[in-house]
């Protein structure tokens, strides 16, 4: 590891992971939509976040070449995003222990779960470099996921956008502009009713976050559980906190490779379709990615990468503007 080095406001980081990396396909998950106020790639291919560390608002640069990584990062909370970037990055990640499983499934004396494995070992050499990386910010995870709760990502994202640009702090540092950092708990307890119902957000969902800003220092507790488990038992622990909530905040702040989002309105027909030829329903899905127990999460994002769906039939699910109602 080369240590950090400070050079005036901006601060820097060298580092070296200790196999293939892909900046992109690791740090995509925490990119809520187009035109997210806090990520952007830009043109030169480096990669930008904002984060409300726990030492302060920050911004985070980051970029990768000749198996290094180079890392600079602006603001108060710049040293924390620094020192937290190997975890953000997937540096804790068991991805010889994913190559054993698949080694190990491949020879299974059930066929099908021998053709699944080997079907799910040619998406992982496609996608060498994919990581399951931690935030370690958990309310930063949380508050866009209940936003995402039960409508299209387009309504969610819009929200989200709306609520970071009128509540959020401009990004720290050279940011590419429109850039903000996710504000505070004590501001999103603040947001007034007609501003949520402005942002789309009607009252379960608003209230939910609001109630999550209450505890969101418990919620920052949940990453240093004993296991995913309890990290899951914590946070459903919070009224409006369901599976599928959880485990959206279990894969980005906890990095969690075995926290399948349960309750997608179209990730069972996907992974359905992708390990059989047949959609299935969330039940169906578990069973099909119970023998990959461990690493069910890094399975779907996966397949989901591989861009492998069923054919289309029906109607879209809609998206809905509350702010009409």
């Amino acid at each position: 590891m080369i240590p950090a080095a400070s050079t005036g406001r901006r601060s820097e980081r060298r580092w070296r992971p200790s196999a293939q990396l892909d900046l992109a396909l690791t740090l995509s998950p925490h990119r809520r939509g187009g035109g997210d106020p806090a990520w952007r790639r830009t043109p030169d291919g480096a990669i930008w976040r904002t984060s409300r560390t726990p030492e302060g608002p920050g911004t985070l640069r980051v970029t990768a070449g000749h198996g290094e990584v180079h890392a600079q990062a602006w603001g108060p909370g710049a040293g924390w995003l620094l020192e937290t970037l190997p975890s953000l990055l997937g540096a804790d990640d068991d991805i010889a222990g994913f190559a054993a499983m698949l080694a190990r499934l491949t020879r299974s004396d059930d066929p099908r779960q021998a053709r699944a494995a080997a079907f799910v070992a040619g998406l992982a050499g496609r996608a060498a470099g994919l990581r399951i990386g931690r935030s370690l910010r958990v309310f930063e995870a949380l508050a866009p996921a209940v936003l995402e709760q039960k409508v299209v990502g387009r309504e969610a994202w819009r929200a989200w956008r709306f609520l970071l640009r009128r509540y959020g702090e401009p990004a720290p540092g050279p940011a590419p502009e429109g850039m903000y950092v996710v504000p505070p708990p004590e501001v999103w307890r603040a947001v007034p009713s007609w501003d949520w119902h402005r942002a789309g957000a009607e009252a379960v969902r608003a209230r939910t976050i609001v109630n999550a800003a209450r505890h969101a220092e418990k919620l920052e507790g949940t990453t240093t559980a004993a296991s995913s488990e309890e990290a899951d038992r914590l946070l459903r622990a919070l009224p409006g906190i369901g599976v599928w909530t959880s485990a959206e905040v279990r894969q980005r702040a906890h990095g969690d490779p075995d926290a399948p989002s349960v309750g997608d309105f179209h990730l069972p027909a996907i992974v359905g379709y992708a390990l059989t030829g047949q959609k299935t329903d969330d039940d169906g899905m578990l069973g099909l990615l119970e023998p990959f127990r461990g690493h069910r999460h890094r399975v779907v994002r996966l397949i989901e990468l591989s861009g492998v769906r069923p054919p289309a039939r029906g109607p879209r699910m809609a998206a809905r503007d509350y702010r009409a109602f």
